[in-house]
C-alpha cells in the first residue's frame, strides 16, 4: 500500500517545512492528490490521521483536494480530460502506477496523436500549510 508511504512523506515534508517557518503548530495541511496517481483516499486518510498523532509540531487536521488530469495535445492544440477518452481498467492501472505510460495508451480524441503533455493530475503534493509562529 503506497499511500502510506506517501502520506510519511506529506507528513515529514509539512514538518520539515513548519520547522524551518518557526511554526509551533499546523493547524491545517491542504494535501493535493492527483487524479493518475489513483490514490485510495480512505486508506491515505487513515495514514495521515495517524502519522499526524506523533509528529512535530503538534498534530494537526488535513483537506485532500483532487486534481483532475488534463492534458494538451502537442500537434493540435487541443486540451482534454480523461473523461474525453476510452480506456480499459488494465490501462488505467497501469497509468496509475507509471504515469508516463498514459502516451501508449491514450490519445487526442481530436487528431489521434499521442504527442501530448500531461497539464495536470500528477503525483501528491502539499498546497498549503496553515499554522501559528
Amino acid at each position: 500500500m503506497h499511500e502510506w508511504a506517501l502520506a510519511e512523506s506529506v507528513v515529514k515534508s509539512a514538518s520539515k517545512h513548519a520547522a524551518s517557518e518557526k511554526l509551533r503548530r499546523l493547524s491545517e495541511i491542504g494535501v493535493v492528490l492527483g487524479e493518475l496517481q489513483a490514490i485510495d483516499r480512505d486508506i491515505f486518510s487513515t495514514a495521515l490521521r495517524e502519522l499526524l498523532k506523533d509528529s512535530p509540531p503538534p498534530a494537526c487536521g488535513f483537506k485532500l483536494i483532487e486534481e483532475a488530469a488534463s492534458f494538451k495535445c502537442r500537434p493540435c492544440g487541443r486540451e482534454f480530460t480523461l473523461e474525453h477518452l476510452k480506456k480499459t481498467d488494465e490501462e488505467g492501472e497501469n497509468i496509475h502506477f507509471i504515469p508516463e505510460l498514459a502516451h501508449a495508451f491514450l490519445a487526442c480524441p481530436a487528431c489521434a496523436s499521442p504527442d501530448f503533455e500531461v497539464k495536470s493530475g500528477r503525483g501528491v503534493y502539499i498546497k498549503y500549510l496553515k499554522g501559528e509562529k
